[in-house]
Formats: C-alpha cells, structure tokens, sequence
C-alpha cells in the first residue's frame, strides 16, 4: 500500500508492480494538486552528486519509458545555464572538467544565445546540459495514475483520507486497508500521519513563490538556469566559481541571498513560462505571499530575457518537505516505511529512488 498519489507515491507504486506486487495507492486529493504539480516539470540530473545524481540516471530512463505508455510529454531538450559573469563561467567550466563533454558542452555568448532565449546583454557565455529533460508535469502524474489502473493488480483510491498507518493497516477516512508493506509518500504533510519520524529527521515545509508568464512569440526550449541555480544545485554549487559567486552577492546581491532564489525558467506546452521562485522555511510556514519577492523573480525575468512584455497569467506557492538530507527513508516498523524527496528533487530523482525502497521491502 502506497499513501499518496504524487510523483514519489506513484514512483512507488510503479516500481512495486514491475516486481509483480500488487498495489493500493491512497489520495486524500481527487487527483495530485501538490508539488508534483506545482513544479518546473525539470528533470535537473547533471547538477546532482552523489546518490541524488544515480537516482536521477536511472530516473531518466524510467520518465522516458513513461511518458511514451501513459501518453504524456517528456522531452530531450536538456537545459541552458547562462553565465553571466566570470564567477558563473568559471563555475560551468568546472563542472565541464569534471564531467566531460557529453554531460556539459560549454558554449559561447553567440550560441548560448541562439540556443535559449536569452539577452546577449551583459552575457558571457553559457552551458548545454543535454542529458536533462523536461516533463509535462501538470499533466505526468494524472497520466501515470491512469495506467497504473490498467496493469493488473492496482487500485487507486482517490478522495481517501488517511487517519493512521500501522504494520499492514491503512486506516482510512472511508474505512480500513490491509497490505503486507505500507510507504508513506506523504511528502511534507508526513509529520499529519507519522509525527514521530517527521519530528526525528527534522522535517519542515520549504515554501517557493513561482509565477505563470505569457511572452508572446517566444519559444525558449531548453529548461534554463540562472547564477542563482550555481548555488543551489550540488554539482556547480562546489566549484570555487560558484563560491566566490556568493561571496560577491553577499555584498552586491543580498536579496537574492536572502530569498534563496533559483531564478530558472522553463516552458509550457501552451507556450507560457514558469518562472521562480523562492524559498522560505518552517514547520508551519506563514499563508501569506509577498509582492515584493514576485517583483524580484520578474525583475530577474525581464533583464534575463530583454523583454518588458511580460504578462503574468498566475501566481501559486509550491511546498515542499525539507530536511538536512536530500532523502528520507524510515523504517518505522517491521511493515511501515516513510519516504520523502527531502530536496526539492522529487521530479529528478523519485523513479530511481523507489526501486531501492520496494527492494527493501522484499
């Protein structure tokens, strides 16, 4: 029994039936509105390290293989990082060094230029990431739960809350479910069902403003990557570019610091384009949006793409779980196990991560 039907549930889930399981998924929701949904739909693999990064190679076959059976959009389009000063530049030639030119192919002003949508103000160069992918993901985790119905052995019951987990015991809003494993996948809303696990790994919520923008005409491409992500993502985060980067920004930039920006930006099928976001956390984070860290990102938008024709269609908070890792993984009881994308990475790393928990299970 898997609790929760958005991405890492559904990871879950589709790693339990390729094992020959068969599968309940529990939704409180009538379909996924959380950050599965709220995301940048950016499978980011080349800037992971470590575990995320083999989670996120492995992930990468599974979202193409998915994308073609349950009829959703994945696209090879990898992304764009654009340097924008030599800190940043110094940073991508880092991380092509250690990489190697099938993962990052460095690329000049002029071709960064014609490969994503960008202002050749002030630009310096830029890198190609072409092993990443871009995901349809307000369409993917609908499409999944679908065919996941299809295979034998799967239910998903949608509108089911759940009070209580317990070795093989779901307790439920509508009645109680009996399994041999239950996962909880209930992201950050873990501590409303285990609080004990929550508690012990420092679970928090990681709040992020993002915006929907219409530019008429523009077609962007690839996903694309600002300096800000340089101090965000692992990979380009470690470079001695990347550090002197923020130890600049600590006096020219302080607002970005302090709104832990990741100015990224990647494109709908309709054309629209998510922008964002920023980041604030607590345990019990405050409901309110700032206008002021909107005008930033599109501030940050306008002078990244050289246009002031941007119309904004809609404005959300994502939330996501947070904690010191990038993973959760409790064994709570001998049949209940907790599992949280702790990072910010559940689009990236979710299908390599659950086949190592269902094999736990086993």
């Amino acid at each position: 029994m898997v609790v929760g039907a958005g991405i890492v549930g559904l990871a879950h889930a589709v790693a339990a039936v390729e094992r020959g399981m068969s599968v309940t998924v529990v939704e409180r929701d009538d379909h996924a509105v959380g950050a599965s949904v709220r995301n940048f739909g950016h499978a980011c693999i080349t800037a992971q390290t470590g575990e995320a990064l083999r989670f996120a190679e492995h992930a990468r076959g599974t979202w193409l293989r998915l994308g073609e059976q349950a009829g959703f959009g994945v696209a090879e389009c990898g992304t764009v990082v654009a340097a924008r000063s030599g800190e940043e530049t110094a940073a991508l030639e880092e991380l092509a060094e250690l990489r190697g030119p099938d993962q990052v192919r460095l690329l000049t002003a002029d071709e960064t230029t014609s490969t994503a949508a960008v202002s050749a103000e002030g630009l310096h160069g830029g890198a190609l990431l072409p092993r990443d992918l871009r995901v349809d993901q307000r369409r993917a985790a609908a499409a999944i739960a679908a065919w996941l119905t299809e295979q034998p052995g799967v239910r998903v019951l949608w509108g089911t809350p759940v009070l209580s987990v317990e070795d093989g015991l779901v307790r439920t809003g509508r009645g109680p479910l009996h399994g041999d494993h239950v996962v909880v996948c209930a992201g950050h809303d873990l501590d409303r069902i285990i609080p004990d696990a929550a508690e012990a790994d420092g679970i928090r919520r990681c709040v992020l403003q993002m915006l929907q923008l219409r530019a008429a005409g523009l077609k962007l491409g690839p996903a694309l990557l600002t300096g800000t992500s340089m101090l965000r993502y692992p990979a380009l985060a470690g470079t001695e570019g990347a550090r002197a980067l923020r130890e600049r920004w600590s006096e020219q930039r302080p607002e970005l610091l302090a709104a832990s920006v990741n100015h990224m930006l990647t494109q709908l099928p309709d054309g629209d384009l998510v922008v964002g976001d920023t980041h604030t956390y607590a345990r019990t984070p405050e409901p309110w949006s700032s206008e002021e860290l909107d005008e930033l990102l599109l501030a940050e938008t306008r002078a990244l793409l050289g246009r002031d024709d941007l119309a904004v269609v809609r404005r959300w908070q994502g939330v996501y779980a947070s904690a010191d890792g990038e993973f959760l993984r409790t064994r709570v009881s001998p049949g209940v196990t907790a599992v949280a994308v702790t990072s910010g990475i559940g689009m990236t790393t979710a299908f390599g991560l659950a086949p190592t928990v269902v094999e736990s299970l086993a």
